[in-house]
């Protein structure tokens, strides 16, 4: 396992960045990070989607796929349901502009800045049928579950994405 130092995971990155001259510290699409609660964290760049959708920071991010097809690929997210492949990949840390860069929480216990679409303390939460930057009740055993609702009121979950 490589130690990674000087994550500011509410930080976002452009690809200029990126190149290692600021600060001398560059990550890469796939970095990832654990801090000392054991919160799991993954660098990855944003794309707003086909509807424009800005990243907000507590917001839910989805696997990008343009149209609603995924082509396989883990690195990109989206907060835009419709262009996602309605597989939850975390909550946004920060607020990266299209194309910019920036770490999601992949597991541990986050406060949504969005309510849930649906959904009730215990329930199994997914991106299919949630709307944009936020989860839903599971309601088939082929939905992809990230999170379960901690305490649905108050936006807590327990993310479990890949």
């Amino acid at each position: 396992m490589t130690n990674i130092i000087g994550v500011n995971l509410t930080k976002t990155y452009t690809a200029a960045m990126l190149t290692g001259s600021e600060s001398g510290t560059a990550f890469a699409v796939g970095d990832r990070y654990v801090d000392q609660s054991g919160k799991e964290y993954r660098f990855v760049q944003y794309d707003t989607g086909a509807g424009s959708v800005a990243a907000v920071a507590g917001n839910f991010a989805y696997y990008y796929a343009p149209g609603g097809v995924s082509a396989g690929a883990t690195g990109v997210v989206t907060s835009d349901a419709s262009d996602s492949a309605r597989a939850g990949a975390g909550v946004l840390m920060s607020a990266p502009a299209d194309g910019e860069y920036g770490w999601i929480q992949t597991r541990g216990e986050a406060t949504l800045t969005t309510a849930l679409t649906s959904g009730a303390d215990g329930n199994a939460l997914t991106a299919v049928a949630a709307g944009d930057g936020t989860l839903a009740v599971s309601g088939l055993v082929t939905d992809h579950v990230c999170a379960i609702a901690v305490d649905a009121s108050a936006k807590i979950v327990f993310v479990t994405c890949p």
